[in-house]
């Protein structure tokens, strides 16, 4: 497919990695709530391989967890979710321009693409041209026999050295934020998840 690799934004709600695992899958913005409870099922229903080592939490304290709304997801989500749809999911780092492949042992024959910022995560698609609507976004690609998606990884890829280059990203140990209610300044993930815990505010803009 002829094309150009665009970053479909995903609201951010704090359930970013779901809705744009959703995108990427179902071109559906709002499954969330639908994979929140996947995870936490999957979790559940195998203690032994979920256990606390593994999850950072005991298994049932993760469960109740991963479903409340305002839980950000990562790597244990992502391998889950990959293995939930049978496809592989490369998640791009902006900051490192490192990709992690989830389900990659697996060898599924498909893969979806996302990028991360740091703190929040976009879907990856292919586009027939700038500008085209949404409904013609290509999501999902054929892994070939070298295990890559052909010439589009190259466009993925170029799109992530950009948006590196334009500093698209945030540095999550050492960036400032201000808070958008409050107004209140932060330095680091940490200080922005303490807050955001203590008053519920979690409209963040980055200043320099």
């Amino acid at each position: 497919m002829e094309g150009i690799v665009v970053r479909r934004v995903i609201p951010s709600d704090n359930s970013c990695l779901f809705n744009a695992v959703g995108y990427a899958m179902d071109h559906d913005k709002n499954k969330a709530y639908e994979l929140r409870q996947v995870i936490a099922g999957t979790v559940a229903s195998d203690p032994e391989k979920y256990n606390e080592a593994f999850l950072g939490k005991p298994n049932g304290e993760y469960c109740n967890w991963i479903r409340d709304s305002e839980k950000w997801g990562g790597a244990i989500e992502l391998s889950i979710l990959a293995d939930y749809y049978g496809r592989e999911i490369a998640a791009y780092d902006i900051q490192t321009m490192r990709c992690d492949l989830y389900g990659q042992d697996r060898k599924y024959s498909e893969r979806a693409m996302l990028i991360y910022d740091g703190l929040h995560y976009d879907a990856l698609a292919m586009s027939p041209f700038e500008g085209a609507p949404e409904e013609f976004d290509q999501t999902i690609f054929a892994v070939q026999k070298d295990r890559t998606i052909g010439p589009v990884e190259g466009h993925a890829l170029n799109l992530v050295k950009e948006q590196q280059r334009k500093r698209s990203y945030t540095d999550t140990a050492n960036f400032t934020l201000r808070c958008g209610v409050c107004q209140i300044g932060v330095i680091g993930q940490k200080e922005a998840v303490e807050h955001a815990q203590t008053t519920g505010h979690v409209n963040f803009q980055e200043y320099r």
